[in-house]
Protein backbone atom coordinates (compact mmCIF):
# COMPACT_ATOMS: atom_id res chain seq x y z
CA UNK A 1 0.00 0.00 0.00
CA UNK A 2 1.00 3.41 -0.64
CA UNK A 3 1.71 6.21 2.06
CA UNK A 4 -0.64 9.06 1.95
CA UNK A 5 0.00 12.40 0.19
CA UNK A 6 0.84 15.22 1.89
CA UNK A 7 0.07 18.65 0.43
CA UNK A 8 1.04 21.67 1.66
CA UNK A 9 -1.74 23.95 3.52
CA UNK A 10 -1.56 27.76 2.53
CA UNK A 11 -4.45 28.78 5.37
CA UNK A 12 -1.11 27.76 8.00
CA UNK A 13 2.70 27.30 7.64
CA UNK A 14 2.38 23.44 8.34
CA UNK A 15 1.67 21.38 6.23
CA UNK A 16 -1.25 18.71 5.43
CA UNK A 17 -1.08 15.13 5.39
CA UNK A 18 -4.34 13.82 3.61
CA UNK A 19 -5.14 9.78 3.78
CA UNK A 20 -7.46 8.33 1.00
CA UNK A 21 -9.62 5.11 1.50
CA UNK A 22 -8.01 2.16 0.69
CA UNK A 23 -7.81 1.77 -3.08
CA UNK A 24 -8.74 -2.40 -2.33
CA UNK A 25 -11.48 -1.46 -0.43
CA UNK A 26 -12.68 0.64 -2.91
CA UNK A 27 -12.43 -1.62 -5.94
CA UNK A 28 -13.82 -4.51 -4.38
CA UNK A 29 -17.00 -2.45 -3.14
CA UNK A 30 -17.84 -0.60 -6.12
CA UNK A 31 -17.25 -4.30 -8.18
CA UNK A 32 -19.33 -6.18 -5.92
CA UNK A 33 -21.66 -3.10 -6.51
CA UNK A 34 -21.75 -4.36 -9.90
CA UNK A 35 -21.71 -7.93 -10.38
CA UNK A 36 -24.80 -7.98 -8.08
CA UNK A 37 -26.86 -5.33 -9.89
CA UNK A 38 -25.74 -4.94 -13.52
CA UNK A 39 -27.57 -8.20 -14.62
CA UNK A 40 -30.49 -7.06 -13.64
CA UNK A 41 -31.56 -5.03 -16.39
CA UNK A 42 -30.80 -7.76 -18.49
CA UNK A 43 -33.48 -10.08 -16.60
CA UNK A 44 -35.88 -7.69 -16.28
CA UNK A 45 -35.96 -7.30 -20.52
CA UNK A 46 -35.68 -11.22 -20.55
CA UNK A 47 -38.69 -11.98 -18.05
CA UNK A 48 -40.75 -9.19 -19.25
CA UNK A 49 -40.95 -7.08 -16.12
CA UNK A 50 -43.16 -4.74 -15.07
CA UNK A 51 -40.42 -2.80 -13.96
CA UNK A 52 -38.61 -1.33 -17.45
CA UNK A 53 -34.95 -2.61 -18.41
CA UNK A 54 -33.91 1.44 -18.94
CA UNK A 55 -35.34 2.53 -15.41
CA UNK A 56 -33.06 -0.27 -13.84
CA UNK A 57 -30.07 1.15 -15.56
CA UNK A 58 -30.68 4.82 -14.24
CA UNK A 59 -31.22 3.68 -11.06
CA UNK A 60 -28.16 1.48 -10.92
CA UNK A 61 -26.10 3.90 -12.78
CA UNK A 62 -27.71 6.97 -9.98
CA UNK A 63 -26.80 4.16 -7.02
CA UNK A 64 -23.15 3.46 -8.41
CA UNK A 65 -22.34 7.34 -8.33
CA UNK A 66 -23.74 7.74 -4.69
CA UNK A 67 -21.66 4.07 -3.85
CA UNK A 68 -18.43 6.02 -5.37
CA UNK A 69 -18.98 9.28 -3.67
CA UNK A 70 -19.66 7.63 -0.27
CA UNK A 71 -16.25 5.84 -0.87
CA UNK A 72 -14.48 8.82 -1.76
CA UNK A 73 -13.71 10.49 1.54
CA UNK A 74 -10.52 11.37 2.62
CA UNK A 75 -9.01 12.27 6.13
CA UNK A 76 -7.28 15.67 6.59
CA UNK A 77 -4.91 16.23 9.35
CA UNK A 78 -3.29 19.53 9.68
CA UNK A 79 -1.76 21.18 12.42
CA UNK A 80 -5.47 22.92 13.60
CA UNK A 81 -7.08 19.11 13.79
CA UNK A 82 -8.39 16.32 12.03
CA UNK A 83 -11.35 16.39 9.25
CA UNK A 84 -13.68 13.96 7.54
CA UNK A 85 -14.46 15.48 4.30
CA UNK A 86 -16.30 14.04 1.10
CA UNK A 87 -16.15 15.65 -2.46
CA UNK A 88 -17.63 18.81 -3.34
CA UNK A 89 -20.53 17.27 -5.39
CA UNK A 90 -21.80 14.75 -2.93
CA UNK A 91 -24.69 15.68 -1.31
CA UNK A 92 -24.16 16.26 2.64
CA UNK A 93 -27.86 14.84 3.23
CA UNK A 94 -25.86 11.10 2.17
CA UNK A 95 -23.19 11.81 4.85
CA UNK A 96 -22.08 14.80 6.38
CA UNK A 97 -18.03 15.59 6.80
CA UNK A 98 -16.99 16.39 10.55
CA UNK A 99 -14.16 18.48 11.83
CA UNK A 100 -12.49 18.24 14.91
CA UNK A 101 -9.86 20.76 16.67
CA UNK A 102 -6.94 18.77 18.51
CA UNK A 103 -7.56 20.41 22.01
CA UNK A 104 -10.97 19.20 21.69
CA UNK A 105 -10.75 15.98 21.72
CA UNK A 106 -11.02 14.25 25.22
CA UNK A 107 -10.30 10.18 24.37
CA UNK A 108 -10.82 8.04 21.89
CA UNK A 109 -13.69 4.98 22.98
CA UNK A 110 -14.45 1.92 21.51
CA UNK A 111 -17.52 0.16 20.64
CA UNK A 112 -18.11 -3.12 20.14
CA UNK A 113 -20.27 -3.01 16.43
CA UNK A 114 -23.07 -5.69 16.03
CA UNK A 115 -20.62 -8.64 14.32
CA UNK A 116 -18.72 -8.20 17.28
CA UNK A 117 -15.57 -5.60 15.59
CA UNK A 118 -14.64 -2.82 17.74
CA UNK A 119 -14.87 0.29 16.34
CA UNK A 120 -12.97 3.57 17.89
CA UNK A 121 -14.72 7.30 18.24
CA UNK A 122 -13.47 10.74 19.04
CA UNK A 123 -15.35 12.03 21.94
CA UNK A 124 -15.14 15.90 22.72
CA UNK A 125 -14.91 18.30 25.49
CA UNK A 126 -17.82 20.72 23.95
CA UNK A 127 -19.91 18.35 22.75
CA UNK A 128 -22.02 15.21 23.28
CA UNK A 129 -21.59 14.09 19.68
CA UNK A 130 -18.98 11.49 19.25
CA UNK A 131 -16.88 11.26 15.62
CA UNK A 132 -16.16 8.14 14.07
CA UNK A 133 -12.33 7.15 13.46
CA UNK A 134 -11.96 6.18 9.81
CA UNK A 135 -10.62 2.70 9.59
CA UNK A 136 -10.11 2.44 5.88
CA UNK A 137 -7.89 4.36 4.93
CA UNK A 138 -4.28 3.69 3.22
CA UNK A 139 -1.57 4.43 6.24
CA UNK A 140 -3.90 3.51 9.11
CA UNK A 141 -1.47 3.02 11.42
CA UNK A 142 0.45 6.54 10.39
CA UNK A 143 -2.88 8.03 11.41
CA UNK A 144 -3.47 6.68 14.80
CA UNK A 145 0.30 7.83 15.21
CA UNK A 146 -0.63 10.91 13.98
CA UNK A 147 -3.57 11.41 16.38
CA UNK A 148 -1.42 10.14 19.25
CA UNK A 149 1.31 12.98 18.96
CA UNK A 150 -1.49 15.53 18.60
CA UNK A 151 -3.28 14.60 21.48
CA UNK A 152 -1.39 12.31 23.74
CA UNK A 153 -3.91 9.18 23.85
CA UNK A 154 -2.52 6.40 23.88
CA UNK A 155 -3.26 4.22 20.21
CA UNK A 156 -1.14 1.49 20.94
CA UNK A 157 -4.06 -1.00 20.72
CA UNK A 158 -6.12 0.77 17.84
CA UNK A 159 -6.17 -1.24 14.94
CA UNK A 160 -8.42 -1.39 11.90
CA UNK A 161 -11.52 -3.06 12.34
CA UNK A 162 -10.97 -5.29 8.64
CA UNK A 163 -8.13 -6.90 7.43
CA UNK A 164 -6.77 -6.25 4.05
CA UNK A 165 -6.68 -10.21 3.49
CA UNK A 166 -10.52 -9.74 4.38
CA UNK A 167 -11.29 -8.01 1.37
CA UNK A 168 -9.05 -9.81 -0.97
CA UNK A 169 -11.34 -12.81 -0.14
CA UNK A 170 -14.53 -10.54 -1.16
CA UNK A 171 -12.34 -9.70 -4.08
CA UNK A 172 -11.81 -13.07 -5.59
CA UNK A 173 -15.55 -14.21 -4.52
CA UNK A 174 -16.47 -11.40 -6.69
CA UNK A 175 -14.70 -11.94 -9.53
CA UNK A 176 -15.85 -15.56 -9.42
CA UNK A 177 -19.98 -13.89 -8.98
CA UNK A 178 -18.47 -11.47 -12.12
CA UNK A 179 -18.21 -15.09 -14.36
CA UNK A 180 -21.47 -16.11 -13.42
CA UNK A 181 -22.80 -12.32 -14.32
CA UNK A 182 -21.32 -13.01 -17.65
CA UNK A 183 -22.80 -16.17 -18.32
CA UNK A 184 -26.06 -14.75 -16.71
CA UNK A 185 -25.84 -11.67 -19.20
CA UNK A 186 -24.96 -13.83 -22.18
CA UNK A 187 -28.04 -16.45 -21.81
CA UNK A 188 -30.14 -13.24 -21.30
CA UNK A 189 -29.25 -12.09 -24.81
CA UNK A 190 -28.93 -14.91 -26.82
CA UNK A 191 -32.02 -16.77 -25.66
CA UNK A 192 -35.36 -16.52 -26.61
CA UNK A 193 -38.43 -16.56 -24.33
Amino acid sequence: MTEPRIASNSANSGASEIFYISPLIRITLLLLYLVLTVPLPFLSNFTHSAIPASWLGWGLAIGFVFLYGALSDRVIIDDQGISLVYPRWFPTFFRKGWSLPWQDIQALKPRITGQGGIVYYFVSKKSDQAYLLPMRVVGFARLVQRVQERTGIDTSDVRPLAQPWMYLILLVFTLLMLAIDSWTIYTALTLTH
